[in-house]
């Protein structure tokens, strides 16, 4: 249990809608005390929050799960997190041999390899392939209408596609075998150049994941291409990168800028350790999606106009936070919260309260909050997108 869930009332072990200064009263009606468990926040929202904003937290253990002979699929999309509109999410796991077939899709497709090795292959539209395999903490992107695959190695492997569109449904994308079996066979053998007879055993309709052979080595599965090989790697290997250090944790962030290929998605890898927080700021250029590693975190809110409130995290959590809105993400828990950000754009961008506040002539600011020394002498011009609590300090009052 975290630690806000251990500072409510209870009566025995179930907590109850109490807040520290009185306010609210027991519940002894039907309810499912686990779920209030998961969520102390909601039951014992802390006072600072206010008004009303649609839920910002789904997590994919409250999603269908599509189980396949080679592995399974499970998605976040509108219909799952309303608010969520610019992006949606599959998190998918493959069997070793386990093949996502040939398809592509209308949205641009960005992928974070959570366990194993993978092996993906694709073909531009000016005939270039590619064949790769990728491992924990790589990425891959696929541009919108770029056809390829995916198929699990040795050990098979789990991955999260983001995908540019909230309504995107990774069941609905174009496939060879739901093409194939959607095409006279005159035609694919005036296509090809074979008789209607090599056609005879193809599925009767999408495959979508299926069981194969654990492919060979990356050598032994090269095919020679008289074009070449895409001019902009479609693979790029997150973890290797430098990350930006803080006292409380450290950010890889990866967009057009180092990754070239990923026009439609920037991202951030965030690790927020014990006693710190992703400080409060908000995003410039579009809303933010969000995919929980590992931890347990709460996330504040603001929408202007006297409105905040607050969520709770855990591992396979999807967060959301709209266009602009403030917000800050706390460690709850006595372990390093790791989570992505991610955004329909080109570039990452986000602007730092901290970083505003002291790059903003003293006396304005003195005179809008009311504020001496002891604050202004500490705001920092150089951003630190995770900041640590100082010793002692409490991480928040209810």
């Amino acid at each position: 249990m975290d630690d806000q869930a251990r500072n409510q009332p209870t009566f025995g072990s179930i907590p109850q809608p109490i807040r520290e200064d009185g306010a609210g009263a027991t519940d002894f009606g039907p309810r499912d005390v686990m779920r209030d468990m998961e969520n102390p926040d909601l039951l014992v929202p802390p006072v600072t929050d206010a008004g009303t904003i649609p839920n910002m937290r789904f997590s994919f253990s409250d999603t269908h799960m599509q189980l396949n002979h080679g592995g399974w699929s499970r998605e976040v999309t509108v219909r799952e997190l309303p608010i969520a509109t610019t992006m949606s999410g599959v998190n998918m796991r493959l069997t070793p041999g386990g093949v996502r077939e040939l398809h592509w899709h209308q949205q641009a497709e960005w992928a974070f390899i959570i366990l194993g090795r993978a092996r993906i292959t694709a073909v531009d539209q000016d005939g270039r392939n590619v064949i790769a395999d990728v491992g924990v903490g790589d990425l891959w992107y696929f541009p919108p209408g770029i056809p390829h695959s995916i198929q699990g190695l040795e050990e098979g492997c789990e991955f999260l596609l983001v995908f540019d569109d909230g309504n995107f449904s990774d069941i609905n994308t174009f496939s060879i075998t739901d093409w194939f079996a959607h095409t006279p066979k005159d035609v694919l053998a005036a296509n090809f150049g074979v008789p209607e007879s090599a056609f005879a055993h193809i599925p009767k309709e999408q495959r979508y994941i299926f069981q194969a052979q654990v492919p060979g080595s990356l050598e032994s599965q090269k095919v020679p291409d008289p074009y070449g090989t895409v001019p902009k790697s479609f693979t790029h290997r997150l973890l290797a990168q430098e990350p930006i250090r803080t006292p409380g944790g450290t950010v890889r962030i990866v967009d057009s800028t180092n990754f070239p290929i990923s026009v439609k998605i920037a991202a951030a890898l965030v690790e927020v350790k014990p006693g710190a927080m992703r400080e409060l700021h908000w995003h410039p250029n579009n809303d933010e999606w969000q995919y929980y590693l590992s931890g347990t975190a709460r996330m504040t809110v603001f929408a202007a106009q006297g409105a905040a409130r607050t969520f709770d995290y855990r591992a396979g959590d999807v967060g959301y936070v709209p266009f602009a809105f403030g917000h800050y993400i706390q460690n709850t828990g006595d372990q390093s919260v790791w989570f992505l950000e991610m955004f329909k754009s080109d570039r990452f961008a986000d602007v730092s309260l901290n970083q505003w506040m002291a790059l903003t002539p003293r006396e304005l600011v003195q005179d809008t909050l009311h504020v001496g020394p002891e604050l202004m002498d500490a705001l920092r011009k150089q951003k630190w997108p995770v900041v640590k609590y100082p010793d002692g300090a409490a991480k928040s009052t209810k």
